[in-house]
């Protein structure tokens, strides 16, 4: 079960972190849906650092810290975290292209949760596999507000976004919970292990 949970999160920040651009602050509830799953949260922002909070079988926190090149999967349950390094080529992008992005076409104007945006056809590379997603940038504050699989097979949401500056201790493990290592290390993307 915790293998699992970590694997969804992880899967959780890669879409996250696509094309996002990270020179604003801001919190918002967050809901991805894949396939007849969907799993809700929220979501904070602060210059060099977000977090998730994610409400699925069990809550969970993601805390990303690119000042410390690592991210916090933190168990509230257990009252347990474990840490993870962030690869350089894995970091949040300070631009507006997804993840693998060979080509973006605006294809109209719409209004999402109150926010004026553009919506894209994007096409991007995963590896020898070429997929589309749509994308909704909201123009008024440069921010992909939802974000979905042309196939349907997943779709990601951001809503009632409220900027502003958010306080730090958002940004760190609670005190009184106890690092842990997965048996054997954990398989990350690229091939790297968590320990």
């Amino acid at each position: 079960m915790l293998k699992r949970f970590i694997a969804v999160s992880l899967c959780i920040l890669s879409l996250f972190v696509a094309g996002t651009a990270l020179a604003i602050e801001f919190s918002a509830d967050t809901v991805t849906t894949t396939g007849q799953h969907t799993m809700s949260g929220k979501i904070f922002f602060s210059d060099d650092k977000f977090r998730m909070d994610i409400n699925a079988p069990q809550t969970m926190t993601m805390i990303t810290r690119l000042d410390k090149k690592v991210v916090w999967n933190i168990m509230h349950d257990q009252k347990m975290y474990m840490a993870m390094p962030i690869r350089e080529e894995n970091q949040p992008r300070v631009n507006k292209e997804f993840e693998g992005e060979i080509e973006r076409k605006l294809i109209g104007k719409e209004t999402i949760d109150g926010h004026p945006t553009e919506k894209y056809l994007i096409t991007y590379k995963v590896e020898n596999s070429t997929q589309q997603v749509y994308q909704w940038w909201a123009t008024d504050i440069n921010f992909p507000v939802k974000t979905e699989a042309v196939n349907g097979e997943w779709k990601q949401e951001y809503k009632n976004l409220k900027m502003g500056k958010q306080p730090d201790s958002l940004f760190e493990v609670p005190s009184g919970y106890k690092k842990f290592d997965m048996p054997g290390g954990m398989m990350m993307p690229g091939g790297m292990k968590a320990r």
